[in-house]
């Protein structure tokens, strides 16, 4: 078991929420505007605080974990990164080991990881090309690789793919569900409920910091939950929404 809430809530946004995810798997978080969902991911990364109840990670209390210790395990991609100094986009990259610096110099062992890190997300032929110069979509990238770098068993991201364009997005949410096969917990907050219904294993849906549905994304989509939770009528068939006009 990787998280686990019970009767989880924080001064806004999350009101009671309970849950239990397992150490691998593509986790889709899905509401409407304020329904909570960065609130959620913001305590899962532990970045959130105080919040009432209970929210452990491997069985350990979130308040508990030592920061290192939790950043080796945990990583986490905001929606936006800022940057204002003029690092190349591998040195980005490079941030992401930094809960396994040990000294004053980057190891073999970071480097390969970089590596590694930069060609899954697709970002090694801007890797020496100014970070402020990339687009949004690419930075998005850049980001994400910095994430892997970290090596992590978890992966929480908050809108992953914002900035970028469809082809992007499609190849985003296919490397997701990739990680999610191979062993990782993958969980991302969306609003594209068809890339998720297309690529998730499971579908936690929001509804005003409650979780109004929780399952296999094609028994948690039906018509009736989206028309109560978003107030729009739809029509699912074959595995597709379709909105109307």
């Amino acid at each position: 078991m990787s998280f686990r809430a019970r009767n989880l809530a924080f001064a806004y946004g999350i009101a009671d929420v309970s849950f239990d995810l397992g150490a691998s798997g593509f986790v889709a978080i899905a509401g409407p505007n304020g329904a909570g969902k960065s609130t959620l991911l913001g305590i899962m990364a532990g970045l959130r605080h105080p919040y009432r109840g209970s929210c452990a990670y491997e069985n350990v209390e979130l308040r508990q974990w030592r920061r290192r210790d939790f950043a080796r395990r945990v990583a986490f991609l905001p929606q936006t990164v800022r940057v204002e100094f003029p690092f190349t986009a591998e040195q980005v990259v490079l941030m992401g080991r930094t809960p396994y610096g040990g000294g004053w110099y980057e190891s073999p062992e970071d480097f390969a990881a970089v590596e590694n890190a930069m060609c899954t997300a697709d970002v090694l032929p801007f890797r020496s090309r100014d970070f402020r110069s990339l687009s949004g979509g690419e930075r998005q990238r850049v980001i994400l690789a910095s994430a892997l770098a970290q090596q992590p068993q978890t992966l929480l991201l908050d809108e992953p793919t914002t900035f970028l364009d469809l082809r992007h997005q499609l190849a985003m949410y296919r490397l997701l569900a990739a990680l999610g096969a191979s062993g990782m917990l993958v969980v991302s907050v969306t609003h594209d409920l068809n890339l998720a219904l297309q690529f998730a294993d499971r579908a936690l849906v929001l509804r005003d910091g409650v979780i109004a549905g929780d399952g296999p994304p094609r028994e948690v989509f039906s018509a009736d939950l989206i028309e109560r939770v978003f107030g729009v009528r739809v029509e699912v068939d074959g595995g597709w929404i379709g909105y109307g006009r």
